[in-house]
């Protein structure tokens, strides 16, 4: 049955072959005589591109469909790219609103963004996912979501806001702008779940099998799974499936012989595509099913690097072919996610373009999306208004203050031996210690010289007032704490520090926000910034504000506390991703991720 989107497609193509077959009807746009690069058969050959409307009308010589009002645009010397894709990420994580990071990233080529709102989803629930969903039709670029078919990722081990499960996603799947699941993190550490709680295998079944039916897509999450475990994580999205934490080139062979999309990650810290393309640049795999994505990128670098062509770019320095890096932005996605209109520059596709005037810098000179020349030279041509958020998707923060008494780790005797989480730069990974620690009071104390510090984690929705706590060592602090609403995936408050009164202190002025992040040091919050979407995103910011502010609470962190690693917000958010090996922090305690359970934090 042809809905009303199909009807109103079927007339613009009526209209698209009158153009092309009459005398009298013409392009509106044509891009002349520029390098095509044809991701379909990987050459690039001189063409011209004709646009009607939002359409391509065809690819070669446009000399018949040049009329007294048509644009010609002389783009001989440049080269001529469907608008890439980032094909996994998470708005969340830059803490813009689709619209700021639409404001970022178009510029930069990028015309489809196909996002999982696993954060907000953790947070708020369905209302939240929704709530972006509903965006998604406001700005002009391509913007899908892949929903979670569970939160939180491991029951009995964090607290979520929401339980999200397979009763959710006929009312999910069927929503505006949503195309599929997201990263199956729930069947992730394969062998305990299935062990110890198998009746998350067969609601997940009950959701992928259901998604499947409808034609849509289901993203898989498979990191370090071989062999079996990882037979039967692909079994669990109903036989297809992508996977974006991949790290080694032996992980990445052997996902693509198995059938997986490996979905390359380099974002902001968790940088994997240089490991993952050795397994075409070296072993000379098909690169069909290679892809590449960000997954999380904080504000400041979508505006000062880029976006994909910024990854494309690293890709190519990595010995990538560069028309083959392009593919991996656009074809190989399109195919992927089913997304017939985008992906390619073909007749009767979305004309979502990309002009580019260095292949090798992957410098955009311009973009085109839906036909409409959008940006130039890196600047916004299109004006895309502010987008504010419905109330119901803010106040997510329903937990009391926190006193110091309430973080310490409490033990006897004058010493102990701590387990301590160790951060890995650049990686969702961590490490895994055991380290001498001095008692007073009863209490656990952080090493700072050591560089082993306090890390507390406190349920923030109100559901039932559980307070992890751990040490960690690799942020290099030597003063202060900071606490932020971000914490993946349930995002509840999770705060590092050398001492329990800033950490305190930082914790409650992100309670005081109803979410956020806050500095604090010498018993003061010194620097913070306000995340009222879900404890997640900002509304109340541009983009450039964001990115200016986040820069400045890092700024702070690495010159005043005396940080060593970049973007250490981010890293802190990491360490409570409980289906990430090999430890992490909930507000449930220390997990042992490898063996699914709850350690204490003296041994």
């Amino acid at each position: 049955m042809l809905d009303a989107q199909g009807f109103k497609k079927s007339m613009e193509y009526r209209n698209l072959i009158d153009v092309l077959m009459s005398d009298h009807d013409f392009a509106d746009v044509v891009l002349s005589g520029g390098n095509f690069i044809n991701v379909l058969t990987r050459e690039v050959y001189v063409a011209d591109v004709s646009i009607k409307g939002d359409y391509i009308l065809n690819v070669g010589d446009a000399s018949s469909l040049i009329g007294p009002d048509t644009l010609v645009v002389d783009v001989s010397g440049r080269f001529i790219a469907p608008g890439f894709m980032d094909s996994h990420m998470h708005f969340e994580s830059s803490m813009l609103t689709i619209t700021e990071f639409s404001r970022f990233s178009i510029p930069s080529g990028t015309t489809t963004l196909v996002a999982d709102p696993h954060e907000i989803g953790n947070a708020l629930g369905p209302i939240g996912m929704k709530a972006m969903a509903d965006e998604a039709a406001h700005v002009p670029n391509n913007v899908k979501l892949v929903v979670p078919a569970l939160t939180p990722d491991s029951p009995g081990l964090e607290t979520a806001a929401y339980d999200i499960t397979s009763k959710d996603m006929p009312d999910l799947l069927n929503y505006q702008n949503i195309i599929g699941i997201g990263e199956l993190q729930g069947f992730s550490n394969v062998k305990h779940v299935y062990r110890n709680t198998p009746e998350v295998v067969t609601d997940l079944l009950a959701s992928t099998a259901y998604a499947r039916s409808l034609g849509k897509v289901v993203d898989g999450n498979a990191p370090e799974l071989f062999g079996n475990e990882l037979a039967a994580h692909i079994i669990s999205t109903a036989g297809e499936c992508s996977c974006h934490e991949t790290t080694t080139k032996e992980e990445c062979v052997e996902k693509l012989r198995q059938g997986v999309y490996v979905f390359m990650r380099e974002g902001s810290t968790q940088r994997n595509m240089a490991e993952c393309i050795r397994a075409v640049t070296e072993e000379g795999l098909d690169s069909r099913r290679c892809i590449l994505a960000t997954d999380d990128m904080v504000a400041e670098d979508l505006e000062k690097l880029g976006h994909m062509n910024e990854i494309v770019k690293r890709t190519i320095q990595e010995g990538a072919d560069p028309i083959e890096a392009i593919q991996m932005v656009t074809i190989n996605p399109a195919t992927y996610f089913g997304l017939e209109d985008v992906g390619i520059l073909a007749p009767g596709k979305r004309a979502d373009i990309a002009i580019i005037d260095d292949l090798q810098e992957m410098s955009v000179e311009a973009v085109y999306v839906k036909g409409k020349l959008t940006a130039y030279e890196g600047k916004m041509l299109e004006e895309l208004p502010k987008y504010t958020y419905p109330d119901a998707v803010k106040h997510s923060v329903k937990v009391a203050p926190v006193k110091e008494e309430d973080l310490g780790i409490k033990t006897e005797g004058r010493e102990a031996t701590a387990r301590v989480i160790g951060l890995i730069p650049d990686q969702n990974l961590s490490d895994s210690f055991e380290e001498p620690v001095k008692v007073q009071q009863g209490i656990a104390q952080a090493d700072v010289q050591g560089d082993v510090l306090h890390m507390v984690c406190v349920e923030r929705y109100g559901r039932n007032g559980s307070i992890g706590r751990a040490f960690v060592k690799g942020f290099g602090i030597t003063q202060g704490a900071f606490a932020e609403s971000i914490a993946h995936d349930t995002h509840n408050i999770i705060a590092v520090g050398t001492n329990l009164k800033d950490i305190a202190h930082a914790i409650n002025r992100v309670i005081e926000m109803e979410g956020g992040i806050a500095v604090a040091n010498r018993g003061r919050v010194i620097q913070e910034m306000r995340l009222p979407v879900g404890g997640l995103i900002t509304d109340e910011l541009t983009g450039h504000e964001v990115s200016a502010g986040y820069g400045e609470l890092e700024r702070i962190v690495n010159e005043e506390l005396g940080g060593k690693v970049h973007a250490p917000f981010m890293h802190l958010s990491f360490l409570a991703l409980s289906t990430s090996p090999k430890w992490k922090l909930t507000d449930q305690g220390i997990i042992d991720v490898n063996n699914f359970k709850i350690l204490d934090p003296i041994v």
